[in-house]
């Protein structure tokens, strides 16, 4: 009995761990990739324009 209880947690989160891969397989693309992709460049915009410019002391 001792092999089960050494092999539960194991398969517990190797089944935890193929759900989440399918989970995260499943979001990608569809219906929400071009909400997700607008959300990814506007956050890539507000970067970009709060970066201060390099000086140049010439």
């Amino acid at each position: 009995m001792d092999y089960v209880s050494a092999l539960l947690p194991p398969a517990v989160m190797a089944a935890f761990f193929i759900g989440v891969i399918r989970v995260i397989v499943k979001t990608q693309g569809g219906t929400n990739k071009a909400k997700e992709d607008a959300a990814v460049d506007a956050a890539y915009a507000r970067m970009e324009g709060a970066q201060p410019s390099p000086r140049t002391d010439g």
